[in-house]
């Protein structure tokens, strides 16, 4: 059984739906999981539902919009389907109603209950369309399976109960072949009946968790390039296809930034050694890329990894104590409460330097830490993070750039740049 993952550009419009299908002609005797993210930037377009939510505003526009598209895309790939086209106006007869409730004031619950529905109209019109192009599936809410935590917007995994509410409702479905299961990435639900997501771009990790579960013999992310990049190809001349690297490359990889994997999805698969294929979805003749446990292709092609938009904060205690474990303790403490992720820290004897997306919730920590620390930050900073490098390269990077912070291993190289 292989599970497949499409994201929100493959889905995009008609023709994307339309696309999705043929790939699938490909696999007509294998029993597949098919996961799928919200349309295009439906994501984005319903967080921007939930600040006006917040705010008191009228979102009735923004739905309206919303629903207006996705029904139109419905009506072209899946005519006449009045069962789709009635469970889509019932979910977003359930945003209506959500939002003609006053807000909770809690903004992360409520982000959940809004922007999870992106990947249920998704997978309601991809599933109407390849029963319509003669692809048997079943839709199934992936919510009865991915039970999690009540942290909202960030939920952790409840394995064990995931484990058996799988064996209870999805294990079954796969008992004819070849079974089809279609569902949505990105969401959970509390052992309450809370609806979570796992934050954004979490549906590779939807697709590693469904994989665990299942015993999968694989899993493939279908993106609209040919397969996984040594960089960013808007940001560097002459990338290269890392066409095998080990899982422990990609994890790596993953946590500086890179934006192909997403972080947590490498951990299930590597427990049950289930390789993941990157592939396109525009070229299914293209050879992609293949993540396992094979590491020996790991160190032949350097990896660049940009993140902008950086804040560089460095705390220090205000009367020049050491920075020590005790105060490490309560800076990490804040920086969990506000859910804020350190993406580089270095300790000197009298600062502790953190690197930070630049978010509001970084810059509430700033006001926050600086109850009891001084704190000073530079901002519009970019962090470099490049793999298996060599001097030149390093030099090439950083000629006329300020360099903030640097840091060093035997495979890795980090710099906070400013123009």
């Amino acid at each position: 059984m292989k599970v497949f993952k499409f994201g929100g550009a493959s889905v995009k419009d008609a023709a994307g739906v339309r696309n999705v299908a043929g790939v699938l002609s490909h696999f007509l005797q294998d029993d597949l999981l098919i996961v799928v993210s919200a349309m295009g930037k439906t994501t984005n377009a319903l967080e921007e539902v939930v600040w006006a939510y917040g705010e008191g505003r009228d979102t009735r526009p923004m739905v309206e919009k919303l629903r207006a598209a996705h029904t139109a895309v419905l009506a072209e790939v899946a005519p006449g389907d009045e069962a789709a086209q009635a469970a889509l106006d019932g979910s977003f007869r359930e945003l209506q109603r959500t939002l003609g409730q006053r807000s909770s004031g809690r903004v992360d619950e409520d982000y959940d209950q809004i922007v999870s529905l992106g990947e249920v109209w998704s997978t309601l019109v991809v599933s109407a369309h390849l029963k319509h192009a003669g692809f048997a599936n079943t839709w199934f809410d992936a919510r009865t399976v991915v039970r999690t935590d009540g942290r909202h917007r960030a939920a952790k995994v409840e394995w064990q109960a995931c484990e058996n509410l799988s064996a209870r409702y999805l294990g079954p479905l796969f008992a004819a072949r070849p079974g089809r299961v279609l569902t949505q990435g990105f969401i959970g639900r509390t052992a309450e009946g809370r609806t979570t997501t796992l934050g954004r771009e979490g549906s590779d990790f939807s697709a590693a968790i469904f994989a665990y579960l299942l015993d999968a013999e694989s899993v493939t992310i279908w993106k609209d390039v040919p397969g996984m990049f040594n960089a960013d190809p808007k940001r560097f001349a002459d990338t290269k296809l890392l066409s095998h690297i080990s899982y422990r490359e990609a994890i790596e990889l993953s946590y500086f930034g890179a934006s192909v994997i997403h972080p947590r999805t490498l951990q299930p698969l590597q427990q049950k050694h289930i390789p993941l294929y990157v592939r396109s979805f525009v070229d299914l003749d293209a050879p992609g890329s293949t993540i396992d446990d094979r590491s020996e292709n790991d160190s032949l092609i350097p990896s660049f990894i940009v993140k902008p938009g950086q804040l560089l904060i460095s705390i220090t205690p205000r009367d020049l104590s050491f920075i020590v474990e005790e105060n490490l303790s309560g800076i990490f403490w804040l920086f969990a409460q506000r859910n804020v992720r350190i993406d580089l820290m270095q300790n000197s004897a009298l600062a502790f330097s953190v690197v930070v997306d630049d978010t509001p919730r970084a810059q509430e920590l700033i006001a926050e830490l600086r109850k009891g620390y001084e704190v000073r930050y530079n901002s519009g900073c970019d962090l470099v993070t490049v793999r298996h490098y060599d001097e030149p390269t390093l030099a090439a990077l950083t000629t006329g750039r300020e360099v903030l912070l640097e840091q060093r291993s035997r495979t890795t190289a980090r710099f906070v740049l400013r123009s």
